[in-house]
């Protein structure tokens, strides 16, 4: 929960693939903003794995290049917004958004945090490290973990959000060096993006179950907004 906060319950699944395809799209458009070819437009690529390792459509997919790139002739901007607060209890949050409407985002934002606390910039991202997160899956049987994070450049790894795979942790800068290198070393790669993790999370244990369902709450409003695109919490777990 601590990296980055994803939406829970069978309520809300019904709709997450057409959400996460959406928030897809609008990775890629601005992405290839610097060049439709991937091969010579790392952070495109990067995001393009990502789509095809979720499925999404092809037709979607070489859509959102193009438009991007501007082959369409159709102008597409998109504002990124960053907007630092408090969750209910002071559970900090970092709200990540890609707008084509600043004048409409903005108030959304401001109503949605009323339920928490909407703070200045800086107010909460210096609690939070800007870093690389690669989730992975072995390839092969016998695959170690500390050895390929060690052989392909990352910090840190940690068990990753599906059974099974692992979470390595890069610098900023490096994402794109360890997510090529993991499969030499024995790792397929299932997504690489830049985030954001709290440096002193909270433990959600100290917070009642009454608390902590309002803090979820509050995500949860904050997630359904179609401007988000990420939402990063200062959890633990």
């Amino acid at each position: 929960m601590g990296a980055q906060w994803k939406a829970k319950g069978k309520e809300l699944a019904a709709n997450a693939k057409g959400k996460l395809f959406g928030r897809l799209a609008k990775d890629i458009m601005v992405a290839a903003r610097n060049g439709a070819d991937p091969a010579l437009n790392s952070r495109l690529r990067l995001v393009l794995e990502q789509a095809r390792k979720v499925s999404m459509p092809k037709e979607t997919l070489e859509r959102a290049v193009k438009k991007g790139a501007g082959l369409t002739g159709e102008t597409v901007h998109f504002d990124q917004l960053m907007y630092e607060g408090f969750a209910p209890h002071q559970v900090p949050v970092m709200v990540e958004c890609l707008t084509d409407n600043v004048n409409r985002t903005a108030p959304e934002m401001r109503m949605l945090f009323r339920k928490g606390q909407l703070g200045t910039s800086g107010s909460v991202s210096w609690d939070f490290s800007h870093v690389g997160m690669i989730e992975a899956e072995p390839s092969a049987p016998g695959a170690d973990a500390e050895l390929a994070a060690i052989e392909a450049g990352a910090q840190e790894f940690e068990p990753g959000d599906t059974e099974g795979t692992t979470l390595f942790l890069t610098d900023a800068t490096d994402l794109d060096l360890v997510s090529r290198a993991l499969p030499a070393h024995g790792f397929t790669v299932l997504s690489a993006k830049l985030g954001y993790r709290p440096k002193n999370p909270i433990d959600p244990a100290s917070l009642s179950a009454a608390h902590l369902e309002e803090v979820e709450a509050f995500l949860a409003a904050i997630d359904a907004n179609d401007d988000v695109q990420n939402v990063y919490v200062g959890l633990a777990g």
